[in-house]
């Protein structure tokens, strides 16, 4: 595969992906996520309303953007997931980010 290019899937769906790049910075704007994403700013606006409508997020007006609140006990949707808070997906994907060391301690 080209590094240029975007795989032709993935395994997180673009809700997901969203939800996730809120959990890493709740005051992280639209744009910035459509960019990292690859998908349209209108998409993780309709995208946000979703989980927002879904009490999966909530949002406060701070000056001129938003700051994102997740409700890190709802849970997932799909049955087979039913009764899994989505704060367990949060943990496990937010968490790549430390260092490999810090890791490996749990």
């Amino acid at each position: 595969m080209n590094a240029a290019q975007p795989p032709a899937w993935t395994f997180l769906t673009h809700h997901a992906r969203v939800l996730l790049e809120i959990a890493r910075n709740p005051e992280v704007r639209l744009r910035e996520i459509a960019s990292w994403i690859g998908i349209t700013e209108r998409t993780v606006q309709s995208i946000v309303n979703d989980l927002h409508e879904a009490n999966y997020v909530t949002r406060e007006r701070v000056g001129r953007h938003n700051r994102y609140t997740l409700n890190v006990d709802q849970h997932f949707r799909y049955p087979t997931e039913a009764g899994i808070p989505i704060g367990h997906l949060l943990a496990m994907f937010t968490d790549r980010d430390l260092p490999q060391d810090e890791l490996l301690d749990d």
